[in-house]
């Protein structure tokens, strides 16, 4: 069994910074790709960052140069800085993760999901 979990989500005033953090845990092989996405109600859930395990980036256009994640392979976690936050970064940000496990193969698995709230 696999689990993600997801920490370091709160209320913030625009102008603010948060960090995330996600752990990966349990018969864990490997872990490739890892990535933060966002939900907001009644919209699709969308790509905020991703990050390869040999630590190339990819970004949505719309927290390029606010946002920067990173990784400690070592630890299975991965991280989301979240600089000059603006209220439209207001979501529940979940994380996710493409891992190979013993016997299991390969899959993608989720966290629960925290909430980010961003006052004006």
């Amino acid at each position: 069994q696999v689990q993600l979990v997801e920490s370091g989500g709160g209320l913030v005033q625009a102008g603010g910074s948060l960090r995330l953090s996600c752990v990966a845990s349990g018969s864990i092989v490997s872990i490739n790709a890892m990535g933060w996405y966002r939900q907001t109600p009644g919209k699709q859930r969308e790509l905020v960052a991703t990050i390869t395990s040999g630590g190339t980036t990819n970004y949505a256009d719309s927290v390029k140069g606010r946002f920067t994640i990173s990784r400690d392979n070592a630890k299975n976690t991965v991280y989301l800085q979240m600089n000059s936050l603006k209220p439209e970064d207001t979501a529940v940000y979940s994380c996710n993760a493409d891992i190979m496990r013993l016997y299991y193969g390969r899959s993608g698995y989720w966290g629960q999901g925290t909430q980010v709230t961003v006052s004006s």
